[in-house]
């Protein structure tokens, strides 16, 4: 059908593609269609099928050469780019649009140009010698008291304090409270009855954590506070607001004995307290060495997007967006755009303002993917049936289940695909890790450590 196209690379990885049709090959597809608007359109005074091509063009001249112009459009765009090189192949969520508007007519050849972006190209740099700063941290005993104190936390039991105790920081209290406006009324949708929280945890709305301090079950009392205009809560920010508050239960913690029948209440597979401790030990050594493997590949991801270069199509950012915002619906149990908006709102902001807050980390998640993909496919790292089967069993080991069950599960979601290139990537990572130049960086506690891979 074409009589000549090229191609032409845009910025941004999009390309124009210019198709010229001779005259005859548009004429014969608006004859086509002229064919069958004769067969199918009713008009009065003439029998159906039979209707002449004059009267069918000055009744419908317009549609019918828009009409046309969209058929050889779409055949002449499919033709262009049958044996195209993949590399100039349109993405599939980039659809082909005119470029300026085509001047289509029946007595002259019909030239036309769409424009659509394609799989970008990138350039990664040297790789090995990235450098790479590896913080010094050990474990201390203060690691492990801290991680037996959670464990006491999580296994304290909470009873009622006497009537006449105050209450006091740690305690567990449920109170009712209201704000109260200018006029002296409570103010409406403020109300709220047995909120219980822990004093001291600043887990409530109004922070009143310290006013609460003293007062006593079945107390009153009215408290006045001032909010930055920082404050976190935007609707409490540089205002001054009364809350009523009654306090009807207070609670204190009671904790257990740190013994051995501590350690079996946390697991049958405990026997002593000796055991319990030896455990977060070896877990606390999992999660540092977990931690350090993750700063020094982020420190490697960082060096490669340094050394890299790469334009990313505008439509692929744009796909990347719309996932996490279906994403983040799904989290928050949202199945439409207005309750999104709604929410949004409340925190002063709107689906495009949100999106362009995300931009610049959808754009290097994508280029990190694309730099290691190509690494990958570089070095021919590969996922074997043995790789999979010691991946299922290191997971089953970190968890109850069996190594069947395991694959079973990635099975049944599908997941395989997705399993296999993280093992080449972590190949690959591997290596990028040896050939890293790496130096001992500052010593750091371990919770300092946990708090800046937040």
């Amino acid at each position: 059908m074409i009589a000549s196209k090229n191609i032409e690379r845009l910025e941004h990885s999009s390309v124009k593609l210019s198709v010229t049709v001779p005259s005859a090959e548009a004429k014969k597809e608006y004859d086509a269609l002229l064919r069958e608007y004769s067969k199918s359109v009713r008009i009065d005074g003439f029998r159906a099928g039979h209707v002449p091509a004059a009267v069918l063009e000055r009744k419908f001249g317009d549609s019918l050469r828009l009409d046309a112009m969209g058929r050889v459009l779409e055949k002449a765009v499919e033709e262009a780019l049958k044996d195209a090189d993949p590399k100039e192949q349109p993405l599939a969520y980039s659809t082909p649009s005119l470029d300026g508007e085509p001047d289509f007519k029946l007595d002259a050849d019909f030239s036309f140009a769409v424009k659509y972006d394609v799989f970008p190209s990138i350039e990664v740099g040297e790789w090995k010698g990235i450098e790479v700063t590896k913080p010094v941290v050990e474990i201390g005993p203060e690691d492990e008291a801290r991680e037996l104190d959670d464990i006491r936390e999580r296994n304290a039991v909470v009873v009622e304090r006497d009537a006449s105790a105050a209450a006091a920081k740690g305690d567990v209290v449920t109170i009712d409270f209201k704000e109260i406006g200018e006029d002296g009324a409570p103010v409406g949708g403020t109300e709220r009855e047995d909120f219980t929280f822990e004093i001291g945890t600043g887990y409530d709305v109004y922070k009143i954590d310290d006013e609460i301090v003293g007062m006593k079950r079945d107390e009153e009392k009215t408290i006045a506070k001032t909010y930055p205009a920082d404050f976190d809560n935007k609707e409490l920010a540089g205002r001054s607001v009364k809350v009523a508050v009654k306090l009807t239960k207070i609670k204190e913690k009671k904790l257990p004995e740190l013994d051995d029948e501590l350690a079996q209440d946390v697991s049958e597979k405990y026997k002593t307290l000796a055991d319990l401790k030896a455990d977060i030990r070896s877990q606390l050594e999992k999660r540092l060495a977990d931690k350090l493997k993750a700063l020094e590949e982020k420190a490697i991801v960082e060096g490669l997007l340094a050394r890299s270069k790469v334009e990313l199509p505008e439509s692929m950012v744009a796909a990347e967006l719309a996932m996490r915002l279906e994403n983040l619906k799904r989290q928050m149990g949202l199945d439409d755009d207005e309750k999104l908006d709604r929410l949004l709102s409340y925190s002063g902001k709107t689906r495009a303002s949100l999106l362009e807050e995300w931009k610049p980390s959808a754009e290097k998640s994508i280029t990190t993917r694309l730099a290691l993909e190509k690494l990958v496919e570089e070095g021919k790292y590969e996922c074997t049936d043995a790789d999979l089967e010691a991946e299922f069993a290191r997971q089953a080991a970190e968890t109850s289940l069996s190594v069947d069950e395991v694959k079973a599960e990635y099975e049944k979601r599908g997941s395989m695909d997705y399993l296999r290139d993280r093992i080449k990537e972590d190949k690959l990572m591997a290596a990028l890790l040896a050939a890293a130049s790496v130096k001992k960086g500052d010593k750091i506690s371990f919770v300092d450590l946990l708090k800046d891979s937040e």
